[in-house]
């Protein structure tokens, strides 16, 4: 950019960025706008910019979606963000609920879940530990790590496990109370669990691990197999 015409009073003042097309004055480019950036190789960078009549029909294309979203939303182009944010705000209570609801079944009180459980906190006596089994439907393997540290508190010594089916596939997390991890691993335990879902290994701590298997159908399975192991190590 610049003079740059070779009579030796060289005004140009940038020749590091070339569209292609050279011209004597920026002026002549018109409007422009950069519409991707990405690398290139090392230390290179391509940049995709759109100019003339080309960028202008990219802001009206633009502006028109700006407010067809302002319009599905009721709000202003100026309030989106503002309107946008609101939503957002609102999906986190949302599923904040939902985990929490989620999280009730899974600990009965609700009454939902199945599996192993005949006492009120849901657990039954496997060789004199305490065992709770529940078998859940649609509930995120991310959630279930705080499902069970919810469930071992309420159950305060004993064994807890948990299989969540979604899409067919099954998520194991199990949990052992701080006083049986010398004789219970939940890392032993959850691979025995993964073995019946066709699922391999597994992993965590002594006190809470988790697997996984592509045969959700055979969650029930894999509850009855965590509880003949504790019933042999007990």
């Amino acid at each position: 950019m610049g003079d740059g015409d070779g009579d030796g009073d060289d005004e140009s003042y940038s020749t590091e960025l070339c569209g292609g097309t050279h011209v004597r004055q920026t002026g002549d480019i018109g409007a422009f706008t950069i519409v991707n950036e990405s690398a290139v190789a090392a230390g290179v960078r391509r940049i995709e910019a759109l100019t003339g009549a080309a960028a202008l029909a990219h802001f009206h294309a633009q502006d028109s979606q700006l407010r067809a979203a302002a319009d599905l939303l009721r709000t202003t182009p100026a309030e989106l963000p503002e309107r946008i944010n609101a939503l957002l705000e609102d999906r986190k209570k949302l599923e904040r609920n939902l985990s929490q609801a989620r999280q009730a079944m899974a600990l009965g009180t609700l009454g939902g879940g199945s599996g192993a459980g005949n006492g009120d906190d849901g657990a039954k006596q496997v060789a004199g530990i305490s065992f709770s089994g529940r078998r859940l439907e649609g509930v995120p393997a991310k959630e279930l790590r705080a499902m069970v540290d919810a469930a071992k508190q309420k159950l305060g010594s004993g064994v807890v496990a948990f299989v969540a089916v979604n899409e067919g596939k099954a998520a194991l997390t199990i949990g052992v109370t701080d006083d049986l991890t010398e004789r219970f691993s939940a890392v032993d335990l959850v691979r025995v669990g993964a073995a019946a879902v066709g699922g391999k290994g597994g992993g965590g701590r002594p006190d809470m691990a988790q697997a996984g298997g592509p045969d959700g159908a055979a969650a029930d399975g894999a509850l009855a197999a965590i509880e003949d192991a504790i019933a042999a190590a007990g």
